[in-house]
């Protein structure tokens, strides 16, 4: 039996609604229908991503660096419009836009500190 995936990444975050605004409004991912009242929950190609009230037990605010040593990437053809717009609305970018195998490259740190890097070849 092989494993294949992943097929669902879901952050931890302080305020869902706040980080699920971020990421269809500032990033571009497309919000599916919230069956669980503690997430919401996005298209993101052949897998899902979602943000998340954190796990019982789970104290954010006592965590060094969330997702530190973690990559997530999202795809998008318009990654310098995705930059553009994440600079007008002040999110720190830790990677500048660069070309590279993988398209035009940048990262970013959403609201609770993830770094996530956008990138635009397919």
């Amino acid at each position: 039996m092989t494993t294949i995936g992943p097929d669902f990444v879901s952050f931890q975050v302080r305020d869902r609604e706040a980080s699920a605004r971020f990421y269809q409004e500032l990033v571009g991912l497309n919000r599916l229908p919230d069956p669980n009242p503690h997430a919401a929950a996005f298209s993101a190609g052949n897998g899902a991503f979602a943000v998340r009230d954190p796990l019982p037990g789970v104290d954010l605010d006592t965590i060094g660096q969330l997702g530190a040593g973690v990559g997530v990437w999202f795809h998008n053809e318009d990654a310098a419009g995705v930059h553009a717009r994440l600079v007008e609305r002040g999110v720190p970018i830790v990677q500048d836009p660069a070309e590279g195998p993988f398209g035009l490259t940048f990262a970013f740190r959403d609201p609770d500190g993830y770094v996530v890097t956008i990138h635009s070849k397919a």
